[in-house]
């Protein structure tokens, strides 16, 4: 999925196959099976383009991570706990990423001040960038290998 997330268009088994052997030897065999097993799972969709398919992903990188926390997250017995254990592994710069982002998912008609520098509303004349929904993450299992 990394290689067909980097072009972020669609790709065929030659060009990321190509693009793998710059690093290690693998059989067009190999990445042919593995894009196949991505489409069966729902991860990439395909179109036939003569001979061959090309390969694109259903979903964003983030969608997918997304997908991964908050299926984590739902597993969990206690969600407040492993939310507050989680905050404890982050580091500082990670802590603010996530006060940004809860700014901008809540956009501005909904932001309260909670604090004097706890997720407040911006300062005046600053606006949270346009809110995007991400693509629905079309599995919500990945296989051992991180596929």
């Amino acid at each position: 999925m990394s290689r067909v997330w980097k072009w972020n268009r669609p790709v065929t088994v030659r060009e990321v196959l190509e693009d793998l052997q710059k690093e290690r030897s693998i059989a067009y065999t190999t990445v042919m099976t593995v894009l196949d097993n991505l489409h069966q799972k729902g991860w990439v969709r395909r179109e036939a383009e003569g001979r061959a398919y090309r390969y694109e992903a259903v979903s964003t990188r983030a969608a997918y991570a997304a997908a991964l926390m908050n299926d984590a997250w739902s597993q969990s017995d206690n969600p407040a706990a492993a939310l507050v254990a989680f905050f404890g592994m982050m580091s500082e710069e990670q802590r603010e990423t996530l006060r940004d982002a809860v700014r901008i998912a809540q956009g501005p008609e909904t932001q309260k001040p909670t604090g004097p520098s706890e997720l407040a509303v911006p300062p005046e004349g600053t606006e949270p960038p346009e809110r995007t929904e991400p693509p629905e993450n079309p599995a919500s299992a990945q296989d051992p290998d991180g596929r």
